[in-house]
């Protein structure tokens, strides 16, 4: 067996001070794989030296004269131990650095009042900075983390992710359809199924039991919103919206809700820079269209053609809107710094006697989607690209660039003309398609 406990303080401090004269360092063995490393700075380092599967491993075991000669022998003697019963030291001592981190990591949490590591609400709020926000559009990671917080992280989030089971998860979620959100009771137990995938990727949990849950909810009763498509009832409520006596921007948006089938709130963020009024083009660009996140980075705008009315809707409201300095087409009446709320379209069709069970801002788009293909005979697929509803398939989108614009100018046409002719009272039979 080769010697050890060979070096001396003495022999140390020598050495050290001769490096520093020479400025060469030197290492002495103190035996058992333990080496110190004089240097010319004056200081001295304890290295280990071992072997493990004939494989060199070297482990640092600290400074002379902080760690002097017996504690590095200590330190020796219980890696040596360590690599007998069949252990790593260098592998001990990240995980021991790893369990520090965390240690501290927890403390600086519980200091702040926030869950530690490994929890459910921490875990979550981990995916819904890593994943989800990256994913999806602010408005949607906001309402995801507003309902966590609300309705899943009181209950289960400071519990530890690992040890969450379907029984648990459900009596969560109850409280929520206890109340009556049903859909809200879905959508959190989706998030949950999220976060637990994410846990179990991060090594946080081995399992995700929202997927026990699957028949276990309330099913969510689907509703179609009110909208108006029979031609009779559009007329009256096109000529109500001639005759609205409100301010004439709410006019002028009541009246392009029905002719240029946008979202509501593609219709309220409308700018005059979208605007091409000679070539009767509206060009939304993407970041404002409902689409995922990267759609909304990297998409194309989507193009809507303008039928004469529309265009002459648009000139009319220039001088009160436009202008130098004037950004949106529909300013709010407080300020025209923001567009026009949300709430404007569909306060003025309450004022008009239209309440939530007759029609909403949203349905000028269900109305216009049901009668041109009813009463018009147009092909569904350009119907479609007017709605900007995306293909459904990955590769369909990849692919698929047809944007119809020509059928889709022809169609806008003859839809205003159509809503004409029903504000004027005429009689418009469907037509006939063989």
């Amino acid at each position: 067996m080769a010697a050890t406990d060979i070096l001396s303080d003495k022999a140390i401090k020598a050495a050290i001070k001769t490096a520093a004269d020479t400025a060469k360092a030197r290492k002495l063995s103190d035996g058992g794989g333990l080496v110190l490393e004089a240097r010319p700075t004056g200081v001295g380092w304890w290295r280990l030296r071992y072997w493990i599967d004939s494989k060199e491993g070297m482990l640092s075991l600290g400074t002379y004269p902080e760690t002097g000669l017996r504690d590095a022998r200590e330190k020796r003697d219980a890696a040596r131990k360590l690599i007998a019963a069949g252990g790593d030291p260098s592998a001990a001592r990240k995980a021991e650095k790893s369990d520090r981190a965390q240690q501290r990591e927890a403390q600086a949490l519980a200091d702040a009042g926030m869950p530690g590591p490994g929890t459910f609400e921490h875990v979550a709020r981990e995916w819904l900075t890593t994943v989800h926000e990256v994913k999806v559009s602010a408005g949607h990671a906001e309402r995801t983390r507003i309902r966590l917080e609300q309705d899943a992280f009181p209950w289960i989030g400071r519990r530890p992710i690992g040890e969450i089971e379907a029984p648990e998860l459900l009596q969560c979620l109850r409280r929520v359809e206890a109340r009556g959100a049903i859909e809200t009771a879905h959508r959190i137990k989706d998030a949950c199924g999220q976060v637990f995938r994410y846990g179990i990727a991060v090594g946080a949990c081995q399992r995700n039991p929202a997927t026990d849950l699957r028949d276990a909810l309330k099913p969510v009763q689907s509703r179609h919103h009110a909208a108006i498509v029979d031609p009779l009832h559009a007329g009256k409520l096109l000529r109500d919206v001639m005759a609205y006596e409100g301010h004439p921007v709410t006019r002028a948006a009541l009246k392009l809700s029905a002719l240029l089938l946008l979202r509501p709130g593609e219709l309220r963020h409308m700018e005059w820079s979208w605007i091409d009024l000679d070539g009767a083009l509206l060009t939304v660009p993407p970041e404002v269209m409902k689409r995922k996140k990267a759609d909304k980075l990297d998409g194309p705008p989507h193009v809507v053609p303008l039928a004469p009315q529309a265009v002459a809707i648009l000139r009319e409201l220039h001088p009160l809107t436009g202008g130098e300095g004037r950004r949106f087409i529909f300013p709010s009446l407080l300020t025209g710094e923001r567009c026009m709320s949300e709430n404007t379209v569909r306060g003025a069709l309450r004022r008009m006697g239209y309440g939530n069970d007759d029609m909403t801002a949203h349905r000028f788009r269900a109305m216009a989607r049901t009668m041109i293909a009813e009463r018009l005979g147009v092909a569904p697929e350009v119907i479609e690209a007017q709605l900007a509803h995306a293909v459904g398939d990955s590769l369909g989108r990849a692919y698929n660039r047809t944007q119809f614009l020509e059928q889709r100018h022809d169609m806008m046409t003859k839809w205003a003309d159509y809503l004409d002719r029903l504000r004027d009272g005429a009689q418009v039979l469907p037509f006939k398609t063989a």
